[in-house]
């Protein structure tokens, strides 16, 4: 992480310089880079008429990618990174609940949608598969029944499905920049109720 003590001020610009440094990293084995695949969720949410708010949350689901201390190539090393709780960890004191639950719960959405929706194994990604089982597979009973608790659930499963449908090779997507004001509505909107 960085010595920087983040704040409502600087916390978007934070996380743009994490996706102009970091972006172009390879996306575990997809045909697009971190950011194109981010970008794309957030396009997707836009074109579906999302609120700021999913619209965030598609762009920012992964971010935790870039927040933990296990070793970039973790999963393909075979270890469970959990960037879905290092990534709402960092985004908690910034964004609303239904960020931060889609960006944690979307790797769990992924399990819930295996075990419940017979055909949505078949729109995985190789990668998205094989990070599914490093992940646990597909949720049991009990897991399901405990996930469709969450009040977020909607939500949370529309961002597994921009996760999922983001990975399109030589897509265009408008840059971070484009989606920095909607980042900054979310946080001030937040901030200022909180």
């Amino acid at each position: 992480m960085t010595d920087i003590k983040l704040d409502r001020s600087n916390i978007v610009d934070f996380i743009g310089d994490i996706f102009k440094r970091r972006g172009a990293d390879s996306y575990l084995g997809e045909e697009v880079t971190m950011s194109e695949h981010m970008l794309q969720g957030a396009l997707l949410a836009e074109e579906a008429g999302a609120s700021d708010e999913l619209i965030a949350a598609a762009l920012l689901h992964d971010i935790g990618h870039y927040t933990n201390e296990f070793p970039e190539d973790a999963l393909e090393k075979g270890i469970n990174n959990h960037h879905d709780t290092a990534g709402a960890a960092v985004l908690m004191p910034f964004f609303p609940s239904v960020v931060t639950d889609c960006v944690l719960h979307h790797v769990a959405a992924k399990r819930y949608l295996c075990a419940t929706d017979p055909t949505y194994f078949d729109r995985l990604s190789d990668a998205s598969v094989h990070t599914l089982n490093l992940q646990g597979g597909p949720m049991s009973e009990d897991e399901v029944t405990e996930f469709e608790k969450s009040p977020n659930l909607k939500d949370i499963i529309q961002v597994r499905f921009w996760d999922e449908e983001g990975k399109v090779k030589g897509r265009t997507t408008p840059d971070f920049d484009y989606y920095a004001p909607v980042l900054q509505r979310v946080v001030d909107r937040y901030m200022n109720a909180a």
